[in-house]
């Protein structure tokens, strides 16, 4: 019982959706996570991309799929975020 090691899901911190753009690393998936801004002079709305490192342990997502991401503590240099659950599968093409 005390070499199993738990995964255990945070309930605290930020929680984003968002589109695994890659999969290539082991346990790890990066998301792309789209949103809007508002400019601060011209009162425009234009969108913004940012890219997150989550830490994925069962290599279950893939790209193209849509996931929620949440925010963790370090687990390493640059994954702060866990992917917590699945929202779309990605539609396969033949």
């Amino acid at each position: 019982m005390a070499n199993e090691q738990k995964q255990s899901i945070p309930t605290k911190g930020r929680l984003l959706s968002g589109i695994v753009v890659s999969d290539k690393m082991t346990k790890t998936v990066v998301v792309e996570v789209r949103s809007l801004r508002k400019h601060s002079i011209y009162k425009k709305y234009y969108k913004v991309s940012k890219r997150y490192k989550a830490h994925d342990t069962e290599g279950q997502y893939h790209t193209g799929d849509k996931v929620l991401i949440r925010e963790t503590s370090p687990i390493s240099k640059e994954k702060r975020w866990i992917v917590t659950g699945l929202v779309q599968r990605a539609e396969k093409v033949s």
